[in-house]
């Protein structure tokens, strides 16, 4: 138990001394959250009964598409594996660790977003705090799992940044965040099912618990789940 808290405990450190990382963490999603709220308070002041929510699902996506699979691909990508094999710990440590270290680092963007919003932009507070952070634990695990499944497969990080790009703007555009997704074609609407950016953000703007808007995202976090472990199964032999 102890080598797994030091574990993540490194993770957490390398983390903040990445500076990529770093960036789609912290830097880009408050950066992000400081511009566009004012924007979205002055154009529409109905945007602040979910600006809280909306701004969120921006910076938890990012960080979990964008951020999280980098420190993957520079470890399972490189000779770097050699070490855990030579030292018998096992290759989903590594993506364990990671996916922990990032959950922390998401949450704690997210808590800063829900402390300033209503200070700086006069962001509605959401309904029941339980339901939302229980929502928003939830909607962080599941893109990260998805985020794991990119650093996995994925040897490069040039190749990453152009997949993660094909699932981050499409979850961002597609999702509800930047406007209504009924003024989107229905073909377009449906194509936003997939990601879990939409699911997230109906999930934390619900007033009461619906438990059918769990079921889309234990489906991604299952088969990402199954994905990641089918792969490093694989990482192992290679």
């Amino acid at each position: 138990m102890n080598a797994f808290i030091y574990g993540v405990a490194l993770q957490w450190k390398l983390d903040f001394r990445n500076k990529g990382v770093l960036l789609t963490y912290y830097v880009v999603p408050l950066v992000f959250f400081a511009f566009m709220g004012g924007i979205f308070s002055s154009i529409n002041p109905a945007a602040n009964d979910t600006l809280i929510q909306s701004m969120t699902v921006f910076g938890v996506t990012m960080g979990a598409i964008l951020g999280a699979p980098a420190p993957l691909v520079e470890l399972y990508g490189s000779e770097i594996k050699k070490a855990f094999t030579v030292g018998g710990i096992p290759l989903w440590v590594a993506s364990i660790n990671n996916f922990i270290s990032a959950f922390v680092h998401l949450f704690i963007m997210s808590l800063m977003i829900f402390i300033v919003a209503p200070i700086a932009f006069e962001a509605k507070m959401p309904v029941h705090l339980a339901l939302y952070f229980f929502s928003l634990a939830i909607f962080i695990i599941v893109s990260l799992a998805v985020g794991t499944v990119l650093g996995l497969f994925i040897k490069n990080t040039s190749r990453l940044t152009m997949a993660s790009q094909f699932i981050f703007l499409p979850s961002i555009m597609l999702s509800g965040i930047m406007f209504p997704v009924n003024m989107l074609p229905k073909v377009l609407e449906n194509v936003g099912r997939v990601f879990p950016a939409t699911w997230g953000f109906k999930l934390m703007t619900s007033e009461i618990f619906n438990a059918k808007l769990l079921i889309p995202l234990a489906f991604i976090l299952l088969a990402s789940t199954c994905i990641s472990g089918y792969k490093l199964s694989k990482i192992g032999l290679e």
